[in-house]
């Protein structure tokens, strides 16, 4: 799949593309029906299809000191749109120019002069422009004088609106069942394997360290959990995230443990998938009583993940 900058001038043949525009952080069941019409449209009328994301997310660039909360990174969002059917990801950084950007200067010098779009399809509670000044109904009428189309479709429900907002409460209260059926599909940290203390392997359940990044922290505490290596093979595994009260300094990390595995996985990038929550995170009085829990965790987890 193509990436596109946001910055530049659209070309052929993604010219006269149909867009779907919006945040997509999660890609959730939602987003993937915004997503979904658009393809249809562009497939309907051979025109490409482009998936339109903001990076970083705007809540960032107004409120710079909030907490991590990302449910995806770049790269996780482009494979996903990709199986999706889009064929391009077009970024927009969120910058103090784009902040500035005026509704109607987004719609004719962005989405029209820059990108060429031929469609746009948003969800309902879309909103763009200085001061949240767009909305669904500012892109309709555009689009009635200006000669393109616009869709909006409509929000996705199960016994309530699926949203991201849902999915990180469901996270942070360790609930991976709920955030997996929102998202459909197991929350993923994507990172890159560093050296840690080499406490686990001392212990005898050696670990991939990984640091959450901007990734929302979910509940602290210990994990069953899949991973997933660069060569495409998935393991299974329990995972501490939190800070390790058993250890001084604290530090936080995502350790998983895969079963039965003992290669080098220092520098590679691999995706771990949370499948269940088993405990909170405790300190521990000694090492042999640390271990015993660990072996306990190991065996939850199995038992957890016997169907996968």
């Amino acid at each position: 799949m193509i990436r596109l900058d946001g910055h530049t001038h659209i070309e052929e043949p993604l010219r006269g593309g149909v867009i779907a525009l919006g945040n997509f952080d999660g890609f959730h069941a939602g987003h993937q029906a915004v997503v979904g019409r658009a393809v249809r449209h562009a497939h309907d009328e051979g025109r490409p299809a482009i998936v339109a994301t903001f990076d970083p997310h705007p809540v960032r660039f107004f409120k710079p000191d909030v907490p991590p909360f990302r449910l995806t990174t770049l790269d996780q969002r482009q494979e996903l749109f990709a199986a999706a059917g889009a064929d391009a990801m077009l970024v927009l950084p969120f910058d103090a120019a784009l902040a500035g950007t005026t509704a109607e200067d987004f719609i004719t010098g962005l989405l029209l002069d820059r990108y060429g779009a031929a469609g746009v399809v948003t969800g309902s509670d879309f909103v763009f422009g200085k001061g949240r000044g767009g909305d669904v109904v500012t892109l309709a009428d555009h689009a009635r004088r200006l000669g393109f189309f616009t869709e909006m479709v409509a929000p996705v429900e199960d016994d309530a609106v699926i949203s991201s907002s849902r999915i990180r409460e469901a996270l942070h209260a360790g609930d991976c069942a709920t955030a997996a059926r929102l998202l459909t599909r197991p929350f993923t940290v994507r990172g890159v394997v560093q050296h840690g203390d080499k406490n686990g392997r001392l212990l005898g359940f050696p670990t991939a360290n990984l640091d959450m990044g901007t990734y929302l922290r979910p509940r602290y505490g210990i994990y069953a959990v899949t991973g997933k290596l660069p060569d495409g093979r998935e393991l299974k595994g329990a995972a501490n995230l939190g800070i390790r009260p058993s250890f001084d300094p604290p530090k936080e990390l995502l350790e998983p443990h895969f079963f039965d595995f003992a290669e080098d996985l220092y520098g590679q990038e691999i995706d771990v998938a949370f499948h269940a929550f088993i405990r909170p995170e405790a300190k521990y009085d000694g090492m042999d009583a640390l271990m015993a829990q660990i072996a306990a965790d190991c065996d939850k987890a199995k038992a957890l993940l016997a169907d996968i």
